[in-house]
């Protein structure tokens, strides 16, 4: 006979307490976006339900308006903070040293990135979910939207296998349990069991996911937040995006390795086809494979604009290209040891360090 029998009584109902936000700490890295800040600040402000949560934007170094843009917002709310540096700062020290700063005494780290747009209540329902599921941490779903006909092409790219190759958080109804993802909420407690991030150029939220993965923590993809991601806007930027995926990615296999998708094996020969290519004067084969790739990308980007009903969307073959060679190169400038990568990297910092994301 139960207690509850016995006694007449009823034992109280255990409800989960409210989300308020007092346990947050959501981070910001900024370098340059000042024409995208205010907007996602105002997004955070906007949650009922993390109206306690501590926001601090972590610049790594903007020459524009986006620290003062900052602190004018935290005039009025005192839940805005902003973290300055006089030297360029990667993503992955922004971060820590926000955490570093900021993180005692609170249970959830929240990740933004401000080239993006979010779904209302993003940062409560990420809380939620961590609760719901008690995993490590949350990543989320991304999809790629473009204004101009340029980042209409290289959205639609972006969208498709063509920019995937099938990785789950860039597809639709693919949540449960992954390896890795866009990264929006870190448990506070892993994310100094395993060190943070790494504090490497590129690539620090896959290098992250595997260090989690390893020392036996659980990663949940919530295809029911979907980011936003906002492409580059030119040829240029787009390229040098890319070029950092690959040396990034190449970089995380060859400290941790892990299991390799289909992608991670056919982006590679890209660059040793174009190269084959360049012979073809000598001995005309070598020129089909090159050949052959570059009408499979123009022919499924003209398809898709055709579906989209998008004249710049059927350019998506031609941005597909530009992104599967710059991470073709990316790749092998990483694995090749010429020091050409690090080179590389100290260029595009003060090219326009803001162009480099670990979106993809």
């Amino acid at each position: 006979m139960s207690v509850e029998a016995q006694t007449g009584e009823l034992s109280p109902i255990i409800r989960p307490e409210p989300i308020t936000g007092a346990d947050v700490l959501i981070v910001i890295p900024s370098l340059n976006e000042e024409a995208h800040i205010e907007r996602v600040i105002a997004s955070l402000q906007a949650d009922p339900r993390c109206s306690e949560a501590l926001i601090v934007v972590s610049d790594g170094g903007s020459s524009d308006q986006t620290v003062s843009i900052v602190e004018r917002i935290a005039t009025t709310d005192p839940r805005v903070r902003v973290l300055t540096t006089v030297e360029r700062l990667r993503i992955g020290a922004s971060v820590n040293r926000a955490v570093e700063r900021f993180g005692d005494g609170r249970t959830w780290l929240i990740r933004l990135d401000a080239h993006a747009e979010y779904p209302k209540d993003y940062a409560s329902r990420l809380v939620e979910k961590a609760i719901e599921t008690g995993a490590s941490s949350v990543v989320t779903t991304m999809f790629t939207r473009g204004y101009t006909c340029f980042q209409r092409a290289a959205a639609a790219a972006q969208n498709s296998f063509l920019g995937t190759g099938g990785s789950a958080h860039r597809l639709p109804n693919r949540g449960g349990w992954v390896e890795h993802g866009h990264h929006a909420l870190i448990d506070l407690a892993w994310f100094r069991k395993v060190g943070g991030y790494e504090e490497i150029q590129f690539n620090e939220d896959a290098e992250f996911d595997q260090r989690v993965i390893k020392n036996g923590g659980r990663i949940w993809l919530a295809d029911d937040l979907i980011v936003t991601y906002l492409p580059r806007g030119n040829t240029t930027s787009l390229f040098r995006q890319y070029v950092t995926h690959g040396l990034g990615r190449a970089r995380t296999f060859r400290r941790h390795g892990g299991r390799k998708h289909i992608r991670h094996f056919i982006l590679p020969s890209i660059g040793a086809i174009i190269i084959a290519g360049f012979f073809a004067p000598l001995y005309w084969p070598l020129a089909v494979p090159a050949l052959a790739w570059l009408f499979a990308c123009l022919s499924y980007g003209f398809i898709l604009g055709i579906r989209k009903k998008d004249i710049c969307a059927a350019a998506s073959g031609y941005a597909a290209i530009v992104m599967q060679l710059a991470w073709s190169l990316g790749y092998w400038l990483e694995i090749i040891p010429t020091g050409a990568h690090e080179r590389l990297a100290i260029g595009m910092v003060h090219k326009g360090a803001s162009e480099i994301s670990t979106s993809g």
